[in-house]
């Protein structure tokens, strides 16, 4: 492909279908532009490796390999994307003034893009460190990936290029899922001396969760991540009108702050069912947690977060805000492994919906800012 900008290079980088599979049953996955990915560095002078522990999941580890002696920069983007129903031409890059739209312009193969013309770039200068580009599978869904990655990579500093919209994100929730189960005792709907209804005995526990979430409002918010927040996601029970339910279940998220945790929210239900017990005599309720992901948040006055802001500012014409995310990134993965890591990307709009767009000048501000960041940390 030769020395292309990163505008051409997300182009590319749409064109190519990589669906999650996980998350759409046929999904193309990220075999594809994996291999494209190998291709580009061997092309631009930089190392590849492929990591595939799962098969037909693939990543990509680009390296640009300094001469010895410095520190190392790990940039992070996925190569994964939703799905595509109702989009019309989702895998052909479209572009309209400073607008490239298409599948994954914005989440995230515009910052992918970033990432690798700036360790390029950066390693033509000469480096006593390594600029590491980690192009990860599956973040859309499990982060696969990045586990996967950090495995393999050892770095003193990182950067996530999700669409930040040029703010410099340094925090995120993260969260927990749990499946509360209310029991009753199943009847006919005509022998109420023998049912226990227990979709009406979960309603005790839903009301101990929204005094729950009420109660999280009171506490002390974080600087730029505000409060934690719980809600019921799902509920089922019962299999006919007829019939008194014998079991209900209701899935719950918690969105959790730095400093909380899987305990934390553990103690909280354990607090609900307790107090819906007292109000609802004879329930009997349980809960199991699920899926977790830790929040993650790096020191406002780290030296990754002041150069960044720093050299953001001479691209940008002035310093990015310091943002927290509600959303959750592999940046909580890096930062757990010992790494410290933000958010900076670039901007756009329509992740996961049926128009999406990134702002061309805006990727090429942040490569430039990825570039000097590395140029100075790696030196």
């Amino acid at each position: 492909m030769g020395r292309v900008t990163a505008a051409d290079l997300t182009a590319a980088l749409v064109a190519i279908d990589s669906v999650n599979p996980a998350l759409v049953p046929g999904g193309a996955g990220e075999a594809e532009i994996a291999a494209f990915l190998v291709g580009w560095a061997a092309e631009n002078g930089l190392e590849a490796r492929v990591l595939e522990a799962t098969p037909g999941r693939p990543s990509v580890i680009v390296t640009a390999r300094g001469r010895g002696g410095g520190r190392t920069l790990l940039l992070c983007g996925h190569t994964d994307t939703v799905g595509v129903d109702g989009m019309a031409a989702p895998h052909t890059p479209r572009r309209d003034g400073d607008r490239l739209y298409g599948r994954g312009t914005c989440d995230m193969k515009a910052g992918l893009a970033a990432a690798l013309i700036a360790a390029r770039d950066a390693a033509a200068g000469g480096l006593a460190g390594d600029v590491v580009v980690a192009c990860v599978a599956d973040e859309e869904h499990a982060s696969l990936g990045v586990q996967e990655a950090l495995e393999h990579v050892r770095a003193d500093a990182a950067i996530v290029t999700e669409p930040t919209r040029e703010a410099l994100i340094v925090a995120h929730k993260g969260f927990v899922w749990a499946d509360l189960l209310v029991e009753g005792t199943a009847a006919h709907g005509s022998r109420p001396e023998l049912g226990v209804d227990a979709i009406v005995h979960a309603g005790a526990v839903l009301s101990g969760l929204g005094a729950l979430d009420a109660a999280l409002t009171t506490r002390d918010p974080h600087p730029v991540l505000g409060r934690g927040s719980v809600h019921a996601g799902t509920i089922s029970g019962g299999i006919e009108a007829s019939s008194y339910p014998g079991r209900c279940l209701v899935t719950v998220e918690r969105r959790t702050l730095p400093g909380e945790s899987e305990e934390t929210f553990a103690g909280e239900l354990d607090d609900v069912l307790q107090r819906a017990a007292a109000a609802q005599p004879g329930l009997r309720a349980s809960f199991t947690t699920g899926l977790v992901r830790e929040p993650f948040a790096i020191d406002p006055d780290h030296e990754l977060v002041r150069l960044t802001r720093d050299l953001a500012a001479r691209e940008l014409g002035a310093p990015p805000a310091l943002a927290g995310a509600p959303y959750w990134t592999d940046a909580a993965f890096i930062a757990a492994a010992g790494i410290p890591a933000l958010l900076f990307g670039p901007t756009g709009e329509g992740e996961h919906a049926l128009e999406e767009w990134v702002s061309l000048a805006s990727v090429e501000a942040v490569t430039r800012t990825l570039t000097a960041i590395a140029t100075t940390f790696c030196a």
